[in-house]
């Protein structure tokens, strides 16, 4: 069993909400990635998202793409990561995620990375320019290689759609809850709550929301309405500014979700 099934079974066991932090590779150096990994998880994060650095991320807000910016000057690569992965994984026990775009995957070579991946422990991938039609590139190297993909529904997918991505997945189903790129947002769209309670409905594996979510309010609004949320804008430009003590905020506040759903 995949670690990411591993950790979702032991949440609903016991009734908890799931924290998925993001970071950018590279921002700020590799040397740093450990170190943050390892703050994340003992501030109580259920598994990490780490983006890779991409000339053209075309799902990503301000915020991420600066981040971006800064660790392609760095000459970061997703060989870099995946090395720097390895070497930290014997130190790291939540599950490790990677969120890339379909060409630097391409580019690495398919049964490299795949393997590669999986000696380096990590657990899934996110492509955000990945469509289920075009899954076949990837499918069979990823299952191969003990890796799941993660799979992003919309606020306009119609539910047929959202059923048939849903049985596909073995780790979480990711809810975005916006129609738009990443950010921090103030306010989200009013039917959010019952868009999230009807993928959980048609969904046999757990729905994470994300895109948007910046503060503890939300974090605690919005979980109460599917099985936890992604933060990744707000996480970055903590990092940025060094406010450590606010990203535990955020992270704990799973931990106090007023349960509607």
């Amino acid at each position: 069993m995949n670690r990411i099934e591993k950790v979702f079974n032991t949440i609903n066991d016991k009734g908890e909400k799931a924290f998925v932090p993001y970071i950018m590779a590279g921002d700020g150096g590799l040397a740093n990635l450990g170190e943050r990994i390892t703050f994340l998880e003992r501030a109580g994060a259920t598994a990490v998202e780490i983006g890779i650095p991409f000339s053209d991320p075309v799902a990503d807000g301000p915020i991420i793409q600066e981040a971006g910016i800064r660790a392609l000057k760095n000459n970061i690569s997703l060989r870099d990561v995946i090395q720097a992965i390895r070497s930290i994984r014997p130190i790291i026990h939540i599950p490790i995620i990677l969120m890339t775009y379909l060409n630097p995957v391409l580019a690495y070579g398919r049964d490299r990375c795949f393997e590669d991946c999986r000696n380096a422990g990590v657990d899934g991938f996110i492509i955000p320019d990945l469509p289920i039609e075009e899954e076949e590139l990837l499918l069979e190297k990823a299952d191969r290689e003990g890796i799941e993909l993660i799979r992003l529904v919309t606020l306009t997918s119609p539910v047929e759609r959202i059923q048939e991505i849903a049985q596909r997945g073995k780790g979480f189903l990711y809810a975005v809850t916006v129609n738009g790129i990443t950010g921090t947002r103030s306010e989200f769209h009013s039917q959010l709550g019952d868009y999230l309670q009807s993928i959980k409905e048609v969904s046999s594996i757990p729905v994470l929301a994300g895109f948007g979510i910046s503060n503890p309010d939300q974090v605690r609004s919005i979980s109460s309405y599917c099985d936890g949320v992604i933060v990744g804008s707000k996480i970055v430009q903590l990092f940025e500014q060094n406010k450590l003590d606010e990203i535990e905020a955020l992270i704990g506040a799973v931990k106090k979700v007023n349960i509607t759903g």
